[in-house]
């Protein structure tokens, strides 16, 4: 372990813009359709509880790693095995949420560049600031929160504005039951994006003075926003126009125009989207590299 602290705020904002990462931009619970939003909020309820879950495990082990108590648990052998399956996870995750933001880029700002130029860009920055340490990290998310926040909410103000939601999008409200969208939180949105908070177990024993109350907050608040940006591109695109859509958010943003002369916003709300899919990516590479050194 590095010898390094953050405050509990500060894990506050890293845990929010690290859930937001890529759950912010793509359609994540469509297959409940109208009812997607219901399913982020079983899914966030499922989150929730395996918060609790992995806060117990930080109590029993508040100097150690993931990949540190598991072998203490588990015994060297096994303990091992299961610390290297996790590296692994940490590592395809961030490599995943990697290619779906070089995806985006070229999408919608960069169609002639070459994703590996993109890629190895957004690499090259997450590199410098996993080098610099958890600290860096954690107050680089202090700094970027209000910024993400803040473009979120002239973001929802300008698609209101516009007039182009239509409630009616939502309708009928669990047409097929409360088991569809509970299938669909149990198999999906209970590991994505809340689930993943797991990887903060390789960050835990760094905060100074921690409380389940912030993992908790952090959790609701971020699911309690995604059902939102959920009604929102349901009520402006439609079911089927958000399940074919790569990327939905930045559809709906492209929907926006202000009177006549305000529109083509996508490019400033990507922004907000490359914050967020920042900060998961430096967080499962700091993990991958954390958890490798202490393996």
């Amino acid at each position: 372990m590095e010898k390094a602290k953050i405050s509990g705020s500060q894990l506050f904002t890293l845990m929010i813009l690290f859930e937001f990462g890529s759950a912010f931009i793509l359609p994540i619970s469509i297959e409940a359709k109208q009812d997607a939003w219901i399913a982020i909020l079983f899914g966030m309820i499922g989150g929730l509880l395996l918060f609790l879950v992995y806060y117990q495990l930080y109590r029993y082990y508040p100097d150690l790693l993931l990949v540190e108590f598991t072998q203490k648990i588990m015994g060297k052998w096994i303990g091992c095995l299961i610390s290297f399956l996790y590296i692994f996870y940490f590592a395809n995750i961030a490599s995943r949420v990697i290619r779906d933001f070089g995806d985006m880029l070229l999408t919608f700002a960069y169609p002639d560049t070459p994703l590996f130029i993109v890629n190895a860009l957004l690499m090259l920055i997450v590199i410098y600031t996993v080098s610099k340490g958890i600290e860096v990290l954690a107050r680089s998310s202090q700094l970027l929160f209000s910024l993400f926040y803040l473009s979120a909410i002239s973001g929802f103000i300008l698609i209101v504005c516009a007039g182009i939601i239509d409630f009616t999008n939502l309708q009928p409200v669990l047409e097929e039951g409360i088991w569809l969208p509970l299938k669909v939180a149990l198999t999906q949105n209970i590991y994505f994006p809340f689930g993943e908070t797991v990887v903060f177990l390789m960050i835990l024993p760094y905060v100074k003075n921690m409380s389940k109350g912030i993992g908790l907050s952090a959790i609701g608040l971020t699911g309690i926003n995604l059902m939102i940006t959920m009604i929102i591109n349901v009520s402006v695109l439609g079911v089927s126009l958000t399940a074919r859509s790569q990327f939905p958010l930045l559809s709906t943003v492209e929907s926006i125009q202000v009177a006549d002369f305000l529109e083509r916003l996508d490019v400033f709300f990507m922004l907000t989207a490359v914050i967020g899919g920042f900060f998961k990516i430096s967080v499962f590479f700091y993990a991958t590299v954390i958890g490798t050194a202490n393996l």
